[in-house]
């Protein structure tokens, strides 16, 4: 599944994120995400939605992985880019910023000027679902472009996983890829970590949405300490990028 390490890979991820705005795999969430990037919310109106599916973003090189869960109706789905243009985005893009992975600390559209170094972001469903909430055959179609994906990032040695829902996606997925998983398959946490067998990192880190940001369950602290520590197991496989 892993791409030989320091070959560069990014003219095919270019290529595979390409296609993957064309997708139509899953019609419940074409409908939604299509619904959603017409009638708009009033205080976009005047933008035009991109309304498709969202690739993932940052360099090819990347060291980092973080998988979320999936584009918000109007956030990524407005702006194209995933995390960008919601209050889950505002959070994890000021902590990269913080702990010195991205270059600025707010996504507002596809064309800010952001950029993330050493980290790669994707999610598990790549449509805007109803309610935030894909199905367990929605999130098991979109396994492919994951796997081909981390395929591609041939330096990629630690994934923070946002959430249990991406946790068990990912999981599932490097199982279908015939990937060692750990047995019984390790469950999900904050802070939790698994060494891979094939020395590649998780780390567990509650999703960045309101219900854990506004509660506090999730802190400004709490999200710097996984990706601090994110940057630590990197450096210790591969040296300072």
């Amino acid at each position: 599944m892993i791409s030989d390490e320091g070959v560069d890979r990014s003219g095919e991820l270019a290529a595979l994120d390409e296609e993957l705005t064309t997708c139509r795999a899953c019609p419940r969430l074409v409908e939604w995400r299509e619904e959603v990037a017409h009638t708009k919310r009033a205080a976009f109106r005047e933008q035009t939605y991109w309304g498709r599916p969202v690739p993932g973003f940052g360099p090819a090189s990347a060291r980092i992985g973080i998988v979320g869960l999936a584009p918000a109706a109007h956030g990524a789905n407005r702006t194209g880019r995933i995390f960008t243009g919601d209050r889950s985005g505002d959070w994890l893009f000021a902590s990269l910023h913080r702990v010195g992975l991205a270059n600025q600390a707010h996504a507002v559209s596809a064309d800010d000027g952001l950029q993330l170094t050493d980290v790669r972001i994707m999610s598990a469903v790549r449509c805007a679902p109803p309610a935030n909430k894909p199905t367990p055959a929605e999130r098991d179609r979109c396994v492919p472009w994951m796997l081909q994906e981390l395929g591609l990032l041939s330096r990629l040695s630690v994934i923070v996983v946002l959430g249990g829902f991406a946790w068990t996606a990912l999981l599932g997925a490097l199982a279908r890829a015939k990937t060692p998983v750990p047995r019984p398959r390790p469950g999900f946490g904050h802070g939790a970590e698994v060494t891979l067998p094939d020395g590649r990192q998780l780390i567990g880190c509650y999703h960045v949405s309101q219900q854990n940001t506004f509660t506090g369950r999730l802190t400004e602290s709490m999200l710097d300490g996984v990706f601090t520590r994110a940057k630590h197991l990197a450096d210790t496989r591969n040296g300072p990028a």
